[in-house]
């Protein structure tokens, strides 16, 4: 695996400088953008890592697969009658669909999906934000993971177009608390900061039909393991989705701080990080890291 991973970065590492860093979020403007890094874990918790894989980083969007997940613990199908299983093809944070859609979410991927997830998160949990922490904490074995509260607060001072998307489900009666306390802990989670081999760590449940290594024990079931899986590959990738099918076969999710983690169900998981994003809103150096990935193991989930 290491041997692999060099490979890779020495591939990918001319890209460095294509693209540009999330500057529409303040605090994630001044994020340098030449660094790179890969981790890859296995399912017996083994993990490898090159360049830049134990600098932190502001998962961002990553963290809705962990909403997601705590979620289904608690909710079980009952979940999908408030979100869709979709694919949106629309941009991650667009109101038309869901007023088209009578306030249901397309998917718990795009920012309404996954207010409505925490949403539903917040009715469960005395600090909902905490409980993410602490859960991701948890499956990744690191106790240290916290939030960056510069980054939380400077995307909940630009927070009108997600708190749009909310009162919009409120009027649809589809969100139950209230919109700034929900919208306090989605930005928090966002603003998580974890390494890539945090990351590839607390993802390798997924690769393990929901076994955690360094929790031991089951997150999820099979079914519902692949369920996750399913939506991260039609769902995970913001506009991409279809393209990093088409490019990588893998089930991925991204984060507008860079970061993407990938499932190889049954053998691994994988986090990248480079913070210039492509067009789409994903690391440049990431995707083709994983297109590299791919094509050099020769496996794809379809």
């Amino acid at each position: 695996m290491q041997s692999l991973l060099d490979d890779i970065y020495r591939e990918v590492l001319p890209l460095m400088g294509q693209g540009k860093v999330a500057d529409y979020i303040p605090a994630l403007a001044c994020v340098p953008p030449d660094q790179f890094g890969i981790a890859i874990c296995d399912n017996n918790g083994r993990t490898c890592s090159v360049g830049d894989a134990a600098t932190p980083f502001s998962i961002q969007s990553i963290s809705k697969v962990f909403n997601l997940v705590l979620a289904m613990n608690h909710y079980g199908e009952g979940l999908w009658q408030r979100v869709g299983c979709e694919p949106s093809g629309l941009p991650f944070n667009s109101l038309v669909q869901l007023e088209y859609e009578n306030g249901i979410p397309r998917n718990p991927f795009i920012n309404a999906g996954a207010l409505a997830i925490s949403d539903m998160n917040q009715s469960r949990f005395a600090s909902p934000h905490l409980a993410i922490r602490d859960f991701i904490r948890r499956v990744s074995g690191n106790p240290d993971i916290s939030a960056n509260h510069e980054v939380a607060d400077s995307e909940y001072e630009h927070r009108a177009r997600n708190a749009a998307s909310a009162y919009l489900m409120k009027a649809f009666n589809n969100f139950e608390n209230e919109v700034e306390d929900v919208l306090y802990s989605y930005f928090y989670n966002c603003a998580l900061e974890m390494t890539c081999v945090d990351l590839a760590k607390a993802s390798n449940f997924l690769a393990n039909r929901g076994y955690c290594e360094f929790s031991d024990e089951r997150i999820l079931s099979s079914a519902q393991t692949s369920q996750v899986n399913a939506l991260l590959a039609t769902s995970g990738m913001y506009n991409e989705a279809g393209s990093f099918a088409f490019q990588v076969g893998l089930p991925g999710k991204s984060g507008v701080g860079g970061g993407i983690i990938a499932v190889v169900p049954g053998r691994f998981s994988i986090c990248v990080f480079s913070p210039a994003l492509n067009t789409m809103g994903n690391s440049t150096q990431g995707v083709a890291a994983l297109t590299s990935l791919t094509r050099r193991i020769n496996w794809s989930v379809y």
